[in-house]
Formats: structure tokens, sequence, C-alpha cells
């Protein structure tokens, strides 16, 4: 976002340098995520222009970099394969298309301030998803490391079976080349972590393939670059394409949107400074909307370009605005400089990025912490890599929420006692000192009481009654109850009939406002009367012992 911070001179002037440093590594590996994606390496150039400047902008974080990245160029690799053969007019016209969908998309999301949609990726899915993804992205590439020609195939044992198959035919010198460009990214980032690593292998291995004539010995190279900016325009289509792409368009939208707003939320933290969801989801539509009309390619926010920038001082969305000036002057008088560049070297770009992507740490981290996310991660990425990249995705997500809904309709409950000499209610479980008041059952349910979960509140209540034939009267904390819907209001008003009916009282403590609107509303508060306003557990167990003692008395 530029505003008027962005345009001071200090901050200007490491905007300028954030935004040179950025683009240095920009074009690489723009170039490169498009050849990823199946498109002309000059397709990730136009795509790292005028979305640049229209997320610059727009978008609200500060130092996010917009571009190709590798994920998205791998889904439109997969939706795109099947249509038309990669790199042709087709091709090319159909990735323009998803461009303009998922703008739209983006965009609606944006201004219908849908944002929480994200919520929707859980953490261990978008964890597994994005390790296996970076695994067929990796070895998508092994045919132009090896030099030797693979079918196309987002299954990873399908591409090392082919490899294998091939290894006859391997090409020497591109392999050498590719090897040799994966240590050196490799040996940088670790001594030289400043320098603009891809750009000093892409330079250093154009000039050698020029000056030892590796052309003519089999090495694959990027040939003619198109100069020049490309004219604003949208190529033809049809309702048909739209339907076919659409489902891509929905998977690239929040996937792309979910990579950028955690990493824009990441750096925005370090700077004490605050994102918005819905300007990013509306900047980051526009910005593939710019896309579509400037002939690239779907476009999101990347971490390492993000890190970089970050790193190199940007302060604004300035510096998105001189990356994308640098990039234009690139295409405009230097395309003829990556005749030579060999497609190896992009390939081992490709790879170094991604495989570092692949979350061991996640792995580890979820298997102390919680098992049952770690199992959702291991089912999104063995889905991923055994069926395909959306019905991995597609089988994360349902799983999560699968999950979600079994949690919610078997929520975490706690029989309560009390601590002896206070006024306090406690887990029995968890606090030996807690001791149950005779002839009282108290339940602390912890979770909202909607039509999905009654039937387990009722056989909870049955089962623990059916154990202790001495409880005169049922205690509900509902402490814990943020929401009553009216199946869950018509099952209580029945569970007390049940109860008043075996002579067993009903009494709800610490009821919250929302609850006790809902109750009032379906004429649940009005029936219990006092036994629906205690305002803590003490209070009711002694509305309960004191009901208890006047129907004696009576009797």
């Amino acid at each position: 976002m530029i505003g008027a911070n962005g345009l001071r001179r200090t901050n200007l002037r490491r905007d300028l340098t954030a935004g040179l440093t950025t683009a240095v590594m920009l074009i690489p590996q723009a170039m490169a995520y498009a050849m990823l994606a199946g498109l002309p390496p000059i397709v990730g150039l136009y795509a790292s222009t005028l979305p640049l400047v229209v997320y610059a902008l727009i978008g609200s974080s500060r130092e996010l970099a917009v571009g190709p990245v590798a994920m998205v160029s791998l889904l439109v690799a997969t939706a795109l394969g099947p249509m038309a053969e990669a790199g042709s007019a087709d091709y090319v016209a159909y990735a323009i298309v998803l461009s303009l969908l998922v703008g739209l998309l983006q965009t609606a999301m944006g201004l219908l301030r849908a944002g929480f949609l994200v919520n929707f990726l859980s953490h261990p899915v978008v964890s597994g998803f994005t390790s296996a993804a970076a695994l067929i992205i990796g070895f998508s590439q092994l045919q132009h490391l090896l030099g030797v020609d693979i079918p196309r195939s987002h299954h990873v044992h399908t591409i090392v079976a082919e490899a294998i198959g091939r290894v006859s035919d391997v090409q020497g010198h591109t392999l050498a080349i590719g090897l040799a460009s994966i240590v050196s990214l490799v040996v940088m980032k670790r001594f030289v972590p400043r320098w603009p690593r891809a750009l000093v292998v892409v330079v250093g291995s154009t000039v050698m393939v020029w000056g030892l004539g590796l052309r003519e010995r089999g090495v694959a190279i990027v040939g003619d670059v198109p100069a020049g900016l490309p004219s604003l325009s949208l190529p033809r289509f049809d309702l048909g394409t739209m339907e076919a792409l659409l489902p891509t368009a929905i998977i690239i939208s929040l996937v792309g949107f979910m990579e950028s707003i955690s990493v824009a939320k990441a750096f925005a933290r370090r700077a004490h400074y605050e994102v918005d969801p819905n300007r990013e989801l509306l900047g980051l539509g526009l910005a593939n909307l710019a896309a579509a009309v400037f002939r690239g390619y779907p476009v999101t926010g990347g971490f390492s370009r993000t890190a970089v920038n970050a790193q190199a001082g940007a302060r604004s969305g300035v510096a998105g605005l001189v990356t994308a000036g640098v990039v234009v002057v690139t295409l405009l008088v230097f395309t003829d400089l990556f005749f030579y560049l060999p497609k190896a070297v992009l390939a081992a770009v490709i790879m170094t990025a991604v495989f570092g992507l692949v979350d061991v740490a996640e792995v580890k981290h979820l298997w102390k912490a919680d098992r049952t996310d770690l199992a959702l991660l291991v089912l999104t990425f063995a889905a991923t890599l055994g069926l395909g990249i959306e019905a991995g995705i597609g089988i994360g997500v349902g799983a999560s929420m699968l999950w979600f809904v079994v949690r919610t309709t078997r929520p975490h409950y706690a029989v309560l006692g009390r601590l002896p000499g206070t006024v306090h209610y406690r887990n029995v479980e968890r606090f030996e000192q807690a001791q149950p008041v005779p002839g009282i059952l108290m339940l602390r349910i912890d979770a909202s009481f909607y039509y999905g979960n009654v039937a387990f509140l009722k056989q909870t209540l049955s089962r623990h009654l059916g154990q202790d034939s001495t409880i005169r009267d049922v205690i509900l904390d509902a402490s814990g109850v943020n929401r009553l819907d009216s199946s869950a209001a018509s099952a209580l008003a029945q569970i007390r009939e049940d109860l008043q009916s075996r002579g067993i009282g009903l009494y709800l403590a610490s009821v919250k406002g929302p609850v006790r609107d809902a109750m009032q509303r379906s004429g649940l508060a009005p029936a219990l009367g006092p036994a629906a306003r205690a305002m803590s557990v003490h209070d009711a167990v002694e509305l309960a012992i004191g009901s208890r003692r006047t129907t004696t008395l009576a009797a």
C-alpha cells in the first residue's frame, strides 16, 4: 500500500533498494514458474508487471511481493494439461481466462468481505497439501534436469518410473549444468544469503552455454523471448471454457489467498501493523484481472520474494512499483540476453525453491501436540500425491470439515465437583480434591447446543443418571455455551419434562445473554423459572438444596 509514510525520503530510498533487489530475484523465478505452468517463460514476465502495480496501489501489506508462485503454477498446469498442449496458443489463452476467473472471484470475495472463507483451509491441511505439491513440483522438473522427454504427470511415482526408464537417454551436459546450478544455489543460500542467487546462476550458465557452444551439444535453451510489452486485451472464450476452469479457479483463489495472507500477516507482525484480509482479497483480485488483460497468468504473494523484499528494506508499495518497472525495462531492452538460458537452470531454481516447502517441522510438532491434526496432514499429503492436486486438497478440506462436525456433535464435557472450603467447582477427573455434591449431578458442556449434539447430551445424562440412583437434581453449567438453536431449546424442554417425571430437578447456571434470549423466545426460560437464572454453579447448588428442603418440609 502506498501512503504518506511510503513517500518519505528515507523510506523511498529503502523502497528503491528493495524493489531492485526483488526484481533481480523475480525475473528468473517468473520465467521458471511460467515454465512449470506449461507456459512460455515470457508469460511469467508479463505476469510480473501490471499486477504488481495494481497490488501496490490497493493492497494493505507493505512488504508483500506479488507475482507468479510455484503452487499456483502447478495448479495452472494441472487444470490446463488435459485441455491443450503445453505452450500452445490455446494453452496460453486458457491460462489468461483462468487468471480472469481468479480475479473475478477474489474481487467479489473482497467486496463481499468474505475473507473468513479461508478459515476452511486448516493449517494441517495446507501443510500436507503444500508438502505434497512441493514434491510434485520438484519431480516435475526432472525432464528439464535430465534433458529427456518425460510425459507430464502429477504423480511422483509415475515421473520417477519414467525417469528411471529413460536413464540411458540422459543428456550429460544438461544434467551437469542442472546439478551444478542446484549446488550453487544451495551453497550461496548457506554462505552468502544476501546475494541474488538465482540471477548469479542464470547469468553464469547463460554465458557458459553461449561461450562453450553447448546448445549444439544438446543442451535445451529458452530460445527467442519476444521483446516489448503485450497489448491490453482478453482472449476469446466461451461459457464452456469458464465452466471447465471454474473449479480450479476457486482452488487457486483460496489457496493463493491463503498463502498470500499468511505471508502478509507474518511480516506485518514484525513491523507492528495490521493487514486487512478483505482489502488483500480485493488487491489480489484486481492484480489477477490486470494479469488477464496483460496476457499473464494467475499471481499471488510469495514467501521467498516477500522475505527478500522485507530484508532489503521495503516500507511501502513503492517497492512493488520499482520491481514492476525493472521488469518492464527488461522486457523492452534485455530479452535477447535470455536466448541461451538453459532450461535446466530454471528447473534448478524451481527445485531448490520448492523442496524447502516440505514441512517436516510441522509433522514433528503435530506428533507431540495433536495427533488428530497430524492425521489430517498425512491424509491430505497422501491424497495429493496419490490422487492429484485438486482431489488432494478437496479430500483434505472435506476431512477437516467432517472432523469439525464430529467434534461438535460429541463435545467435551466435565462432571463437576466442589473444591473443599470454596464455592468453586471443577472437573473431578482433573482435580482430585473436587468432591461431588451428594444427590446432585453437575455437568459442564464445552460447546454450543445445536441440533447436532442434543442427542449426545441426552445420552450423556441418561448414562450418568443410570449409574447413580441417588441423584435428585441435575445442574448444567452453561458457561461454555455460546449459542442455543431451536432444536436444542426443544430438547432441553423435553429433558426437563423427562427429569421432572422422575422427580429430578433441572437447573441451568452461568447462562450467557444470547443463550438467555434464545431460551426466552422459545419459552424455555419461563418454564424453568428461577432454575434458569443461577449466576454460578454454586448458586444453582444452593437453589437445588433449598428447593429440596422446601419440598421435604411441605411433605
